[in-house]
């Protein structure tokens, strides 16, 4: 390696080179074109300044772009003051700008810029104070050049609008040094001589620098001071003069300040049209109204004629009856409602109800006492019957008809239980089940051999014959 040569790191030449430049060139100024303008922020600008055939980066910090005057934009031509120097971390040669101004046209529109805030803060351009247009001109006075092309455009748009109207030119100077003054003559003479209804300042397209005249701060005061309203046809549609804003109103271009000040022919048709329309209508409401306050009177007359009196007597009078009838029936009305309750108390009260109600209660009690007596006559029967049955079955009749007999001595009647208490010869009856036999008990037959047990058998003598019976 060899140690004898001097090597240079990076920072050490961008660091050296810068300060060659900072030292080799003063504060210098520059013209160009600004591109890449870049606003961030920190409020610093960034920007490059170019021209045919070059271009620079520039740097304008914080501190020195608040002192500037106007709003830098891309493709401006601006005049700077300048420090050379270099970037050291991107290597970068660039300008630090100390100074920043519009070039040329940009000085010129900044001028202007600033006349237009100071006019507008005095009020000169406020709608209020604008003036308004006659509807219908008699007279037009044209202030522009006789020779330029916006008179031609001009008159042909008043021709075509409104042939009818008379032009009057006050020619004037529209571009160049004192061109302005001469616009003010001639707005004065026009004000001076008063023959027209309204003026129209014009001139066609241009640089800011053939419009100049019109950014005059004396013709836009002249143009307010006007007793004539006035009417600007200024350039193009792009192109806005002080003058169009002072003015009363502001055509883009001369024809078009040309249709603002003609009515058409045909617009004046329509409006003739509409007046009439108008006309016939407000005819058909004042007749509408004649006729109405015609009928009114007629009703009024036919009100005080005393036939319509009578009749509304009569209709009155029919109206109180009906009110009476309407007021009898209501009381009577009440007076039955409070009526109907008393009668229906009073009915309910009648001893003819009451003895109804009585009847109609004994046959109640009647018919319950007739079905109690047959329930308990059918329910005595049947104990009845179930007595009889019962009898029936424990009556010695039952117990005779099975062929026993009840026998009793006579005369006494006593019932025989035992033969031995009717000895014989003594006189019995018999009762069976079909009648009752008399007898006489006779001694027993003596019988051929004696029984085990003797039986004794007494002679039974039926006290109605002669022929024994066996008991």
């Amino acid at each position: 390696m060899d140690f004898t040569r001097d090597i240079y790191s990076i920072s050490r030449l961008t660091s050296e080179v810068r300060a060659v430049l900072d030292g080799s060139f003063p504060l210098l100024w520059v013209r160009g074109e600004m591109s890449n303008l870049a606003q961030p922020a920190s409020g610093h600008i960034y920007f490059s300044l170019k021209d045919e055939a070059s271009q620079v980066r520039c740097a304008m910090f914080r501190a020195k772009r608040l002192l500037l005057g106007f709003r830098p934009e891309n493709g401006q031509q601006v005049l700077a003051r300048v420090r050379v120097t270099l970037y050291e971390p991107r290597g970068d040669f660039q300008l630090v700008v100390e100074h920043l101004e519009p070039g040329g046209e940009g000085a010129l529109r900044l001028e202007l810029e600033r006349l237009k805030r100071r006019l507008a803060a005095e009020g000169l351009f406020a709608e209020a104070v604008k003036r308004p247009l006659p509807a219908f001109p008699r007279q037009v006075g044209l202030i522009t050049s006789p020779s330029g092309a916006a008179v031609h455009d001009l008159l042909t748009v008043l021709g075509r609008r409104c042939p009818a109207l008379s032009v009057l030119i006050y020619p004037a100077q529209v571009q160049g040094a004192g061109a302005a003054a001469t616009l003010i003559q001639a707005l004065a003479a026009a004000n001076r001589r008063a023959e027209c209804d309204v003026l129209i300042l014009a001139r066609g397209g241009g640089s800011i620098e053939d419009l100049a005249a019109f950014n005059d701060e004396a013709l836009a005061r002249a143009i307010r001071a006007s007793a004539i309203p006035v009417v600007t046809g200024v350039g193009h549609e792009i192109d806005v003069t002080i003058a169009d804003l002072a003015a009363d109103r502001r055509g883009a271009t001369p024809s078009a300040a040309a249709e603002l000040v003609a009515p058409a022919a045909v617009h004046l048709a329509q409006r003739v049209a509409a007046l009439q329309a108008r006309l016939l209508h407000l005819e058909g409401r004042v007749l509408d109204g004649a006729n109405q306050r015609l009928a009114a009177v007629l009703r009024q007359l036919a009100l005080l004629h005393p036939a319509a009196r009578l009749e509304r007597r009569a209709q009155r009078l029919d109206e109180l009856e009906r009110r009476l009838a309407e007021t009898i029936s209501r009381r009577l009305g009440a007076a039955w409602s409070r009526l109907e309750p008393r009668r229906i108390a009073l009915l309910a009260a009648s001893p003819e109800r009451r003895l109804d109600r009585a009847a109609a209660g004994l046959n109640d009690l009647m018919r319950r006492l007739h079905w109690v007596q047959s329930r308990a006559l059918a329910t005595r029967q049947e104990r009845l019957g179930r007595a009889i049955t019962g009898l029936d079955a424990r009556s010695p009749l039952a117990t005779l008809a099975r062929g026993y007999a009840i026998v009793t001595r006579l005369p006494d009647g006593a019932i025989l239980r035992d033969p031995d208490q009717a000895p014989p010869g003594t006189r019995i009856a018999a009762r069976l089940a079909a009648g009752t036999l008399h007898a006489r008990v006779e001694a027993p037959e003596p019988a051929a051999e004696v029984p085990a047990r003797p039986a004794v058998r007494n002679r039974l003598v039926d006290t109605r014959g002669d022929d024994p019976v066996d008991a």
